[in-house]
């Protein structure tokens, strides 16, 4: 798993930013705002619900974190950097990481269908995961 090759030390990331950070770092899940800002008070008290939005917007624009954004529903923050795919519970929610080998005509003929300029590709598979299979 990649995550940023920027020396995050440079940056001067506040503590609470550093927090944020860690945070999404240390989860195995990919975590809304919600989610992150529990965990984070945990770790530092203090923090309110707005710093927390705001380092995770400031993460993502220094290219520190990703984030997921599966519809109407609010994003989902990801530590892992490079590009990659998600399976999405359709009844639970749950999100994986799916590392799937596409090749580059997937993402021409995606280009060429819809005569965008293509920047990136994401693949989503909707389904039901094992536990919600059971």
């Amino acid at each position: 798993m990649k995550h940023s090759t920027r020396d995050v030390g440079s940056l001067g990331l506040t503590k609470q930013r550093q927090c944020v950070l860690r945070v999404i770092h240390e989860s195995e899940k990919h975590l809304n705002a919600n989610e992150v800002f529990e965990v984070a008070r945990g770790l530092l008290p203090g923090i309110s619900f707005a710093t927390v939005y705001n380092s995770l917007r400031y993460l993502k624009t220094e290219g520190l974190i990703g984030d997921i954004q599966l519809g109407s529903g609010a994003n989902r923050y990801d530590r892992n950097l490079t590009r990659h795919d998600h399976a999405v519970c359709n009844k639970c929610g749950t999100i994986v990481d799916l590392n799937l080998p596409l090749p580059e005509r997937v993402l021409e003929e995606a280009s060429e269908l819809s005569n965008f300029r293509p920047e990136s590709i994401e693949v989503t598979l909707r389904g039901l995961c094992p536990a919600c299979t059971r």
